[in-house]
């Protein structure tokens, strides 16, 4: 014994305070042990309350600092342990106090991310493409996403798979589209939440020094309490409460009494007819999970429209590219036509007009040159944005891709038009969404017809409180307080309501339409993208054969002017047309690709690969 009265005299030189002062202390000293080691709190608890209160309060009430009043005291301390259910609510709240704030932020953010994207492994569906590229840029990727920062090949040059990669790692639509998925599902969990338990705990502390020496209470008084509660709303609209408390009171001048009490309070509230059953309590849950559906089906719609957008802009600057080709040839024809017209012209075969018209036609060259270099410099310095590379990045697109679509050719989906319609009224996302939506108003107006009648509320409430001053433990539930009852709130003003009523029912009109509307702008998509492909398939044959004759007036009109049969300027104009007609060509056959891409979009057959290229659904 002698061992504990030397510690208590150690700890008391330290923290030998005013009260308030060693109740921060307390606290602060609890910290640093639980900090420091899983020691069991409330030995902790214990350990410092007999040091401080027993020893500093207790001498100042007038009891003796020895070792035998020393065991009595800590005697009564561990009479007290024995009632430990109410002791551990005290010890649980002073723990969450001293101990919740340690919990540091990176903890909430990542107990927010997992519960995201379970419920989005969850929510998606095998018809919603790869779970795959879906997670925020501050979130660890997924084994099969792309790398957040996806490096440029050592060459330089960029194949279309390439492209895709990075635009998907990198744009920052995509990133805002996955953030808009994150938020969306991230309000369900708010939702969600209120339909659990939820706990609260309070502890407060406080310092009473009265002067008054007339007043009831004089003197100095040190108070301190906690308390600990839960309330949950149930599936039925129910709402249960339930709350215990202690107050403890210690007077630290005159007459040393002190008081330990305890209240547990429960109540109830249960609806009965307006706001009662599932369907109705649960609407606001109900219509969070289909929103967190909804933004899945949008943000996998935008992917399939991005991955076309991408190969679009690719093709497109591919186009461009070859336009510059198309030009430099143009030039090197026309410039040494010119040089073969100066050298007849000097030897008298060829009148110098002829030649100024040459020169006129090679100076034309030189300009249509400057200015498509500068639209294909101009284009691929707009795609590199979308990608979210420099615009100084030194990177060029593969010439190959386009060869390679020029040596395939063109094929056709092998889709009637009524097949196509079919499909897309199926297959396609948001359309789906549209179609879920005016089920969303009718059950907002079976909640707004819910609102208009009466309402009844079935209540019901205990509040028991402990003996008479420090048997904390003992509830005396012979002698708590019982309620029971009805409130009614008659139907008598209902003019919001009413408004509400009504402002559903034409709010599901406007649904309907809308809808309708929705579908028949779906058919008519995929009737003008089952058109605009059939005419990019003629067009390009139409191309094909306007470049075969365009190179075969080129090499005649050469011999021809060569013979003297023709003039210059016939030649200077087979020449323009050919240029024209390989760029043409090139135009017809991005232009089908683009057609087909976004025909299989338009369908909902399109499904976007992990690595993010695309791939023909069924």
């Amino acid at each position: 014994m002698g061992a504990k009265v030397m510690q208590i005299e150690v700890f008391e030189k330290k923290y030998n305070k005013h009260p308030v002062s060693c109740v921060y202390n307390i606290v602060k000293a609890v910290r640093r042990v639980c900090a420091c080691c899983f020691e069991d709190f409330s030995l902790v608890f214990r350990k410092y309350f007999r040091m401080i209160v027993i020893k500093k309060w207790g001498m100042e009430a007038g009891l003796r600092d020895d070792p035998k009043t020393m065991r009595i005291q800590m005697s009564i301390i561990l009479q007290m342990q024995k009632k430990r259910p109410l002791l551990l609510l005290v010890v649980g709240c002073l723990a969450s106090l001293v101990i919740g704030p340690g919990c540091s932020t990176e903890h909430y953010k990542t107990e927010a991310d997992e519960e995201v994207y379970k419920i989005l492994d969850a929510k998606w569906g095998e018809g919603f493409g790869s779970k795959v590229n879906y997670r925020i840029s501050d979130v660890e990727a997924g084994p099969n996403d792309l790398p957040p920062s996806y490096t440029l090949p050592a060459s330089g040059v960029l194949s279309l798979a390439d492209a895709v990669a990075i635009a998907t790692a990198n744009n920052r639509d995509y990133q805002t589209r996955k953030e808009q998925l994150y938020l969306e599902v991230l309000d369900l969990t708010l939702v969600r939440h209120s339909f659990v338990r939820q706990w609260f705990g309070t502890i407060d502390a406080g310092y009473v020094s009265n002067k008054d020496e007339d007043s009831k209470n004089p003197g100095e008084k040190l108070d301190a309490g906690a308390g600990l509660s839960f309330s949950q709303l149930l599936a039925d609209g129910a709402i249960i409460s339930a709350n215990i408390a202690i107050d403890w009171a210690r007077f630290l001048t005159g007459d040393p009494r002190a008081s330990l009490g305890s209240v547990l309070s429960a109540n109830i509230t249960a609806p009965l007819l307006r706001g009662s059953g599932r369907k109705i309590a649960q609407e606001n849950l109900t219509q969070a999970e289909r929103n967190a559906l909804y933004q899945i089906r949008t943000f996998n719609r935008f992917r399939k429209t991005f991955v076309v957008s991408i190969a679009t802009d690719y093709y497109r600057v591919l186009q461009q590219r070859d336009a510059v080709t198309n030009a430099e040839n143009d030039y090197q024809r026309v410039f040494e036509s010119k040089e073969r017209l100066e050298m007849e012209a000097k030897a008298g075969r060829k009148k110098p007009f002829e030649v100024d018209q040459a020169q006129q036609r090679v100076l034309q060259a030189g300009d249509s040159l400057v200015r498509a270099q500068e639209r294909y410099e101009q284009s691929l310095d707009e795609f590199k944005v979308r990608l979210v590379l420099p615009t100084d990045a030194e990177i060029e697109l593969d010439q190959n891709e386009l060869k390679a679509l020029a040596e395939l050719g063109i094929s056709q989906p092998d889709y009637a038009l009524e097949e196509a319609v079919e499909t897309a009224l199926i297959q396609r996302l948001d359309l789906a969404t549209s179609r879920d939506q005016v089920d969303d108003m009718v059950r907002k107006v079976e909640v707004a017809a819910d609102g208009l009648g009466a309402e009844l509320n079935l209540t019901g409430g205990m509040t028991v409180g402990s003996t008479p001053e420090t048997d904390y433990a003992r509830l005396q539930f012979h002698n708590g307080t019982y309620t029971l009852g009805l409130n009614a709130d008659l139907p008598l003003d209902r003019k919001s309501e009413r408004n509400a009523y009504r402002k559903a029912l034409i709010t599901l009109e406007q649904q309907h339409r809308a809808y309708e509307n929705d579908t028949d702008n779906v058919k008519l998509g995929v009737r003008d993208a089952y058109r605009e492909l059939q005419k990019a398939a003629q067009t390009y044959q139409i191309q094909m054969n306007s470049l075969d004759l365009a190179q075969k007036r080129v090499e005649s009109s050469t011999l021809l002017l060569e013979a003297g049969r023709l003039t210059t300027r016939d030649l200077l104009d087979s020449q323009d047309d050919l240029l024209t007609a390989q760029n043409q060509l090139t135009a017809a056959l991005v232009g089908h690709v683009v057609a087909k891409l976004n025909f299989f979009r338009d369908i909902g057959v399109l499904q976007v690969r992990p690595d993010g290229m695309w791939e023909q659904g069924t």
